[in-house]
C-alpha cells in the first residue's frame, strides 16, 4: 500500500517523449566536421614541422605535439559521430537511408585511419565521409 502511494507521489505529470536526449537542435555534424578538420591540418603541419614549429622548439618535439594533438581530435571525432548515430538518427531515417550505417561506420574507421595517420589525404578522407553524413542529416531535418 505504501509502495503504490509512493509510485503515485513519484510519478510525473506529464511524460514527454522524444528521439534525441534532448529536444531537438543539439545535435549537428559539425562537431565531428571541426574535429576532422582539426586532424587534417594538424597533418599538413606535421609535414611541414620545420616551418611550423616555434624558433625554440625542435621539429621532433613539434611533431610530437601534433600526434598527441590530433590522437585527441581524432577520437573525439569518434565521439560525436556515434552520439549523432545513436542519439540523433532513428529507424525511419535508415529506412529512407539505408546507406547510413556503412557511412557512419565508414567515418568512423576513417576517423581511426587518420588517428593512426600523418598524411593529410586520410585527414581529407574522414572529411568527405563526414561531408556524406552532413548531407543525408540536414535532409532529414528539412523533413522534421
Amino acid at each position: 500500500m505504501l509502495a503504490k502511494a509512493l509510485v503515485r507521489l513519484l510519478r510525473p505529470a506529464r511524460v514527454a517523449h522524444a528521439h534525441c536526449d534532448l529536444p531537438c537542435g543539439v545535435y549537428d555534424p559539425a562537431q565531428a566536421r571541426i574535429e576532422a578538420e582539426s586532424v587534417a591540418k594538424i597533418q599538413e603541419k606535421y609535414q611541414d614541422a620545420e616551418n611550423q614549429k616555434k624558433p625554440t622548439e625542435s621539429a621532433e618535439d613539434f611533431k610530437a605535439r601534433c600526434l598527441l594533438i590530433k590522437e585527441e581530435r581524432a577520437d573525439l571525432v569518434k565521439h560525436h559521430l556515434w552520439v549523432l548515430w545513436t542519439d540523433y538518427f532513428k529507424p525511419e531515417h535508415l529506412e529512407k537511408h539505408p546507406e547510413l550505417h556503412e557511412l557512419f561506420w565508414k567515418a568512423t574507421k576513417a576517423a581511426g585511419d587518420a588517428k593512426k595517420s600523418q598524411d593529410p589525404k586520410s585527414g581529407q578522407a574522414l572529411l568527405e565521409q563526414i561531408a556524406e553524413i552532413d548531407k543525408i542529416f540536414w535532409e532529414t531535418k528539412k523533413a522534421a
